[in-house]
């Protein structure tokens, strides 16, 4: 389907010699909350059960982990200068890059479709078997989306950054999606009654914030959505 929304052209976007301390920090929480998500079932049992002492002992290694690569500018956006300078040119991918982005999609596909797994068995069954899907069937999805990163199958983590401009709205928008989805998703589950009414409306609310957002970002609406593409602008 041809893409009809509003586009970003990569000579006129501002080039940033250097990434200030500020920007630097504020992307540190980013990867620190990737990489506390990476194992599910911990995940799992944080938001089930409360923060225990292994989400506690696992937090200390991912802001350790995290806090050493972002000093050495080993984090996307931590670098003392933008890696990308220009989002169509055909540069290396860094294996940092690599690895941080293949994890967040981890984190975005992952919970994204177990919820969703979750929410359509108790909305037929009346039975909720969160527990049991995280249990079994989360690894063996996450080993799937690390395999493809690896093979550089994913968006944003292949050889080359050479379709950074338009990968880079997939991730995004991604993102945006799931993030308000699963947003709305916690919210929905504190106050709406564990019912099969309730279970029902869950799974059609969850599903209409991932269309509704998904929508969104295949027109550009959302910040990072929009394609940036190669070229001059031709005036005759």
């Amino acid at each position: 389907m041809q893409y009809r929304g509003k586009v970003d052209f990569a000579q006129e976007r501002k080039i940033r010699d250097r990434n200030t301390r500020i920007y630097r920090l504020c992307h540190w929480p980013i990867w620190i909350w990737v990489f506390f998500l990476a194992p599910g079932p911990l995940t799992f049992s944080l938001f089930a059960h409360g923060f225990t002492r292994a989400n506690g002992l696992w937090l200390a290694a991912v802001l350790a982990g995290t806090g050493i690569a972002g000093l050495r500018g080993k984090l996307p956006g931590a670098e003392p200068r933008p890696y990308i300078l220009r989002f169509d040119e055909d540069r290396h991918n860094p294996l940092y890059r690599r690895v941080c982005y293949t994890f967040a999609w981890s984190a975005v596909i992952t919970f994204a479709t177990l919820n969703l797994a979750g929410l359509v068995g108790s909305a037929l069954t009346g039975v909720w078997y969160m527990s049991q899907l995280y249990r079994w069937v989360y690894f063996p999805l996450c080993g799937l989306i690390l395999l493809l990163g690896a093979l550089g199958k994913l968006p944003r983590v292949g050889p080359s950054t050479k379709t950074e401009g338009l990968e880079r709205r997939y991730f995004y928008g991604a993102v945006w999606a799931v993030t308000a989805a699963q947003s709305f998703l916690l919210v929905l589950w504190k106050t709406v009654p564990h019912t099969q009414a309730g279970n029902i409306l869950k799974l059609a609310s969850y599903v209409a914030a991932l269309v509704f957002m998904g929508l969104l970002s295949a027109q550009g609406r959302l910040y990072r959505t929009r394609p940036i593409l190669p070229g001059e602008l031709i005036v005759e």
